[in-house]
């Protein structure tokens, strides 16, 4: 396949694409079959908490902006499942 792009396009430039303009030939189709073998996955789910963390800790993932406590539990995950190993 040929690159179609001088360099790496960047989120709005892709966006601004027409969908004629992506190259979707490396896809394939979903036919019936995928669709009678899909699984529905429910995302799971929060539980609210009271959690003591040292200031430092709250004010480095404060300073990264909206989203932090996404990031925060992110980490913890991480940190959890390499518990199951």
């Amino acid at each position: 396949m040929q690159k179609r792009f001088d360099k790496e396009l960047s989120l709005e430039e892709l966006a601004d694409l027409d969908d004629d303009a992506i190259d979707t030939s490396d896809i394939p189709e979903l036919d019936d079959r995928f669709w009678q073998d899909a699984v529905i996955v429910e995302p799971e789910g929060t539980e609210q908490i009271t959690l003591r963390v040292k200031k430092s800790v709250l004010q480095a993932f404060r300073a990264t902006g909206k989203g932090y406590q996404t990031r925060m539990n992110a980490v913890l995950e991480s940190y959890a499942r390499s518990l199951k190993k």
